[in-house]
């Protein structure tokens, strides 16, 4: 009997002893994540409006790496790392723009690093276990981005920055202030799912290699290096309104010269012919994993050494 009694309470202890090592397991507060997301990123400026002439969504892509420490009750803050991608052009210009057709176009794949504080609705300095299972979520930082913008002439990309088609030597690097708003969803004790988007505001007019109303400024300085060969390009990469080019497809320098540099680049908005009238910005919508670390992740959650082997939760 007095054998029974000690090994019942023997067998009771070690039981509480392992339901409180699976309860407490989970009762980590860890502050550090990191995930990883992507989605479509569309540009806006001189050769896009979607707000004013719904010219429809013309979409690109970007890939972000993000880290995130907890450091508030509803507090969050944030490292960003992105790859994206931004076009335009003229061919699908809303009619009542008053963007004549300038056949214009850029693509621009650029690097963006970010930091930014995350504001949530619900607590976030809580257990893992704990974590609501919807949290929406507001966020804003300051960032820069290159700016390295190319132009599709007779089927070659070419740079457009060294070019200095508007006799302007604007920066590769440029700042971005990055604000928007997102919604998490808890998948287990580990891992959220999250939807954000991201607009990002610039500090300058020239994502897309184009500021000026028109050429009237600088022409002078484009035809003299095309004339002489020095680098006949530029002028090449600012003119491709069809009215101003000879049947050759090269630029009609009598035209241009006799206009006073008319040829068009900026948008045909009467607002915004003065150069830096509105800054270029870009908006993402992105789908992402949140990985939250913990001391026995790897052991419990990813992979179990159960039987014969490794297998996969």
């Amino acid at each position: 009997m007095l054998r029974s009694f000690f090994l019942g309470i023997l067998f009771t202890i070690g039981i509480h002893d392992v339901n409180g090592q699976a309860i407490y397991r989970f009762r980590f507060e860890e502050p550090w994540s990191v995930a990883a997301h992507g989605g479509p990123t569309q540009y806006f400026g001189d050769l896009y409006s979607l707000w004013k002439y719904y010219e429809g969504v013309q979409p690109d892509y970007n890939a972000a790496l993000t880290g995130r420490y907890t450091f508030g009750t509803n507090l969050k803050a944030r490292m960003d790392l992105t790859y994206y991608q931004i076009s335009g052009q003229d061919t699908k210009a809303d009619p009542r723009s008053g963007r004549i057709p300038r056949d214009l176009n850029f693509r621009a794949r650029n690097y963006e690093a970010a930091l930014l504080v995350e504001y949530y609705y619900k607590p976030v300095k809580v257990y893992n276990i704990t974590r609501e299972f919807l949290n929406p979520y507001i966020f804003a930082g300051v960032g820069v981005s290159t700016n390295e913008p190319y132009a599709n002439y007779r089927g070659e990309w070419v740079p457009l920055k060294p070019l200095l088609t508007e006799n302007e030597a604007y920066p590769g690097v440029v700042m971005v202030f990055p604000m928007g708003l997102g919604l998490k969803y808890k998948v287990n004790v580990y891992m959220d799912f999250f939807i954000e988007g991201n607009y990002r505001f610039t500090v300058t007019d020239y994502l897309d290699d184009i500021s000026s109303f028109n050429m009237s400024g600088f022409y002078e300085d484009l035809v003299a290096d095309y004339i002489s060969g020095e680098n006949p390009d530029r002028l090449r990469l600012s003119v491709r309104q069809a009215r101003y080019l000879l049947e050759n497809g090269e630029p009609n320098v009598n035209l241009i010269q006799s206009s006073r540099g008319a040829p068009r680049r900026g948008s045909g908005d009467p607002r915004l012919d003065e150069p830096n009238a509105r800054y270029d910005g870009y908006f993402s919508l992105n789908f992402g994993v949140e990985i939250y670390f913990a001391q026995d992740i790897w052991e419990n959650w990813i992979f179990r050494n159960r039987g014969k082997g490794w297998r996969f939760w």
